[in-house]
């Protein structure tokens, strides 16, 4: 069967196994079955259960499962009327739920795994569960759910499994599902000092010295190309009036997910909001002059701190934040000026995630339901980004994500993959006709004429928090030398080689090289051990022989061999050339 056959049916099925099972086990009468559908690595089921499962019990559901499946029994489907799946299904809460939502004369059906169990399904399914014996599956977790995802409903429990066409598949999953805990950047972070939370503001990260540089030391790359492509940066207000907000449609469309503040008169006339984009931000300053055609394209960019409301439970380390630091900019360019300016977007993109060695690919989002304006700018919009996408990839080299672009215009999702194949929505490219229009943006055209600018939003990064989280994992805390927190630590071996560690570490300093020394009394082992913790790149040791010929030994990170009698020069020459480079590799050797 092909894989995505497989995907589709046999996980899907396996979920009626493991409603199956479970009925078995605790009893029809004390099992509400709800919901189980496929997800990507295998599939869930959500029940209402007589207690609380714990892992001793996965085992014994996953030995029943197997045992249902050896017994090869017949699938049926079968069309009902609503009135015979209400009597089917009379004694389930949740499938009576979901039939009375259904709209008259839907089409409702049932699958019917042997005598004794019938789930209320679209399908399709296998015909017979011997299909499914040579599937491999795990049960690898149970959590609490809400029904319908909604907090107020009854909250259910959810057993997740893995399922995949053989054993040697879902091993390598297995493996990989290992070493992505591994890298979980929510334990790596903390361990290396880099970040914080505290339950004082949830979802609000506190960057710690070591994260906060090398927080600085990518901002300082990413300024340093947007210098070389005419970006002007700006800083804004962190909070604004409502009335800003209404005319960018925000208020009306964005409104719960935006921390509202009463003014003085705690009416809604003079609420304020904790911005959660800067765009208007960007129209003001844009709005600051006249503007000339001559300044097209104006660039703006700015990395000020958002807020956007999240629910807590979808709260997940740095990759879901209620605060953080986009690398935001908006142009306002001439029609005529679209294509090469997105052309431009995409150049820094490249070279911005070629650092890094991650590949990403392009999705086309186009209108929303809730989309503002006229539907012919829409439409316009959205096929001028469809013809700047035929040309750099080739027509249908892309995706389209129908309805999923934002609700002033459509837009260019930028999706990156990491070390372990997980794909991650990183940039955007956004090309709006609307705000520009609702904020009455002008400029004195070649012509004489006075003409509306067109606005392009766009992020590379997207979050710099979600990007430096994402980094953590790539690289297993193991930041390359540019980005590292400190690049070197130094380790004098006993007390009298402090004063020549400190020459070292100034020379390192002044070659703008982030350094950190440890002076202290303990042994050199202890020494060298506190700087692997962090990962430091070099860990530079002096002993006798360095301080009287003036060298160090190195040990790079990763590897046994030292390099010994480096001279002082030549260890800033190294430092200075991985710096510059923004390579991924460390030097090791001389």
């Amino acid at each position: 069967m092909e894989r995505e056959e497989f995907l589709q049916v046999y996980r899907h099925s396996m979920s009626h196994i493991l409603a199956k099972a479970v009925i078995e086990i605790f009893g029809k009468e004390n099992v509400q079955y709800a919901i189980g559908p496929q997800i990507s690595d295998g599939f869930y089921y959500d029940f209402m259960l007589p207690r609380t499962l714990t892992n001793d019990d996965y085992k014994v559901i996953e030995d029943k499962m197997h045992e249902i499946l050896k017994r090869k029994e017949v699938w049926t489907r079968k069309e009902v009327s609503k009135e015979e799946a209400l009597e089917i299904f009379k004694d389930q809460k949740y499938k009576t739920e979901l039939i009375n939502d259904l709209p008259d004369g839907e089409l409702i059906t049932t699958y019917s795994t042997g005598d004794d169990f019938t789930d209320l399904c679209r399908g399709p399914h296998v015909s017979n569960s011997a299909e499914l014996l040579g599937v491999a599956f795990q049960i690898h977790s149970a959590s609490g759910s809400y029904w319908k995802g909604d907090e107020h409903n009854d909250q259910l429990q959810r057993i997740y499994v893995y399922a995949f066409p053989d054993k040697k598949q879902l091993k390598e999953h297995l493996n990989m599902i290992r070493e992505a805990m591994e890298r979980d950047h929510k334990k790596l972070g903390p361990q290396l000092e880099m970040f914080m939370f505290n339950e004082t503001a949830p979802g609000m990260p506190y960057w710690l010295p070591r994260g906060w540089k090398t927080f600085n030391a990518l901002l300082e790359f990413w300024r340093g190309i947007h210098e070389e492509h005419g970006y002007q940066e700006i800083s804004a207000p962190v909070i604004n009036n409502q009335r800003i907000w209404k005319l960018s449609g925000h208020w009306g469309h964005y409104k719960e997910n935006m921390f509202i503040i009463p003014g003085e008169k705690e009416d809604e006339s003079d609420y304020y909001a904790a911005k959660p984009m800067n765009c208007p931000n960007a129209i003001m300053v844009y709005k600051n002059a006249l503007r000339s055609y001559r300044e097209l394209p104006f660039r703006i960019s700015q990395v000020d701190v958002i807020h956007r409301k999240e629910k807590s439970g979808e709260l997940n380390g740095l990759f879901r934040v209620q605060e953080f630091h986009q690398d935001d900019a908006h142009i306002l360019v001439a029609e005529e000026q679209i294509a090469d300016e997105i052309g431009d977007i995409m150049d820094i993109a490249g070279e911005i995630y070629g650092t890094f060695g991650l590949s990403y690919r392009a999705e086309l989002s186009t209108r929303p339901d809730d989309y503002m304006g006229d539907i012919e700018v829409w439409n316009k919009a959205e096929a001028d980004l469809k013809a700047i996408l035929d040309n750099k990839y080739g027509e249908g080299n892309y995706e389209i994500n129908e309805g999923d672009g934002a609700f002033y215009g459509p837009k260019i999702d930028l999706k990156m993959k990491d070390a372990l194949g997980r794909e991650w929505q990183m940039g955007t490219i956004q090309l709006d006709f609307q705000l520009p229009l609702n904020f009455e943006m002008k400029y004195a055209a070649q012509d004489g004429t006075v003409k509306q600018p067109v606005m392009i939003h766009r992020a590379i990064f997207g979050s710099l928090e979600r990007f430096i989280g994402i980094l953590i994992e790539n690289y297993k805390g193991a930041m390359p030398f540019w980005l590292s927190p400190y690049q070197a630590g130094v380790v004098p071996i006993r007390e009298e080689h402090n004063e020549y560690a400190k020459e070292v570490v100034n020379a390192l300093r002044k070659a703008g090289i982030r350094v950190e020394a440890d002076y202290s009394e303990k042994n050199m082992n202890a020494k060298i051990k506190t700087f692997r913790t962090f990962k430091d790149p070099y860990i530079i040791v002096v002993g006798d022989k360095e301080a009287e010929n003036r060298t160090v030994s190195i040990t790079v990170r990763g590897e046994k061999q030292q390099l010994h009698g480096v001279s002082l020069e030549k260890l800033v020459e190294m430092c200075q050339a991985m710096n510059e480079s923004h390579s991924n590799d460390l030097i090791k050797e001389v």
